[in-house]
């Protein structure tokens, strides 16, 4: 017999429509400047192919996150733990979950690849935003030419990839037949993100330039192929100061780090060393494919094995 509840239960595509609409609304009630990027809106602005999404990607004003996080927390929504190091893994969202929604929320304050400060990126993005109809809401989302800015970026931070490869030959042959490189190389140059799109505007033929050199976070995003990349390479390029408790938390990482792919997951003595055990051998099968991201590193030279600070 079918439990009744499941005639209840809201589907993956029901629930990301929806949450559009949910997030709109709140971001309304707040006076929030917000917008939805990638997902259903795209496919609806012909940006994508057909697809199943299963969250919903808000962008907000980095001075708008923690109201807008504040205002879905009273209904319910909650912040999903995320891994603390944020100099293997530079934080540019949050994501947030709900009992009793099959979807989560990603909160978006600042997009890799634009190097303008995320406020001046923010205002530059919202100018290029334009009105939608999703699930009985007017919301907001990207101009096309903005839309395929973002797409592009997204898909550039992993080319190896045969799916992100395929986005950027369906955004390259869209871009063409429909005019809009000039406004995506203005709206680049805007948010300071000529350098990540360098491949893609090349592509297209354009030329807006001497190219900026790409950042430090960006090349890494682009050469750690593998979490474990991620990491080593921090290490790498730390202050000697704090190369040891970075060494640390790889090896003992904190509590959080086991709770990003799980939430439920079982953090007893038992389970954590369960863990830590399933942990390391996805290391030892992914060694290969990091020892070959380490060393491209060693081939970038002195200067890729010391920087700053990571950008939040």
């Amino acid at each position: 017999m079918q439990n009744p509840a499941d005639k209840t239960q809201l589907s993956i595509p029901e629930a990301v429509l929806l949450g559009h609409a949910l997030v709109q609304r709140v971001a309304d009630s707040l006076g929030i400047r917000a917008f939805f990027i990638k997902g259903p809106a795209s496919v609806v602005q012909g940006l994508r192919l057909p697809k199943m999404s299963v969250d919903v990607d808000v962008f907000v004003a980095p001075a708008d996150l923690d109201a807008l996080l504040g205002g879905l927390r009273e209904r319910g929504w909650r912040e999903r733990p995320v891994d603390p190091d944020e100099r293997s893994f530079p934080r540019h969202s949050t994501t947030i979950d709900h009992p009793s929604w099959p979807c989560c929320i990603d909160v978006h304050f600042r997009f890799p690849g634009m190097e303008a400060g995320p406020g001046d990126c923010f205002d530059v993005m919202w100018a290029h935003t334009e009105a939608l109809e999703l699930a009985g809401q007017e919301v907001r989302v990207p101009s096309k030419a903005l839309g395929i800015l973002i797409l592009a970026l997204h898909a550039l931070r992993s080319p190896h990839l045969p799916a992100c490869r395929q986005e950027l030959e369906f955004l390259n042959e869209l871009t063409e037949h429909e005019g809009h490189t000039a406004a995506i190389v203005d709206i680049a140059k805007a948010t300071g993100s000529l350098a990540a799109m360098r491949p893609f505007l090349e592509d297209l033929g354009s030329q807006p330039g001497e190219w900026p050199e790409a950042s430090m976070e960006w090349r890494n995003r682009l050469l750690a192929k593998e979490p474990g990349s991620a990491r080593i390479i921090a290490i790498a390029q730390a202050p000697l100061r704090e190369k040891p408790k970075l060494l640390f938390r790889a090896i003992f990482p904190a509590r959080e780090v086991f709770l990003t792919g799980n939430i439920y997951a079982d953090l007893s003595f038992k389970g954590r060393l369960r863990q830590h055990q399933a942990r390391w051998a996805r290391f030892l099968r992914a060694f290969p494919r990091v020892a070959k991201d380490l060393n491209q590193l060693r081939r970038r030279g002195p200067a890729a094995k010391s920087a700053g600070r990571p950008r939040r």
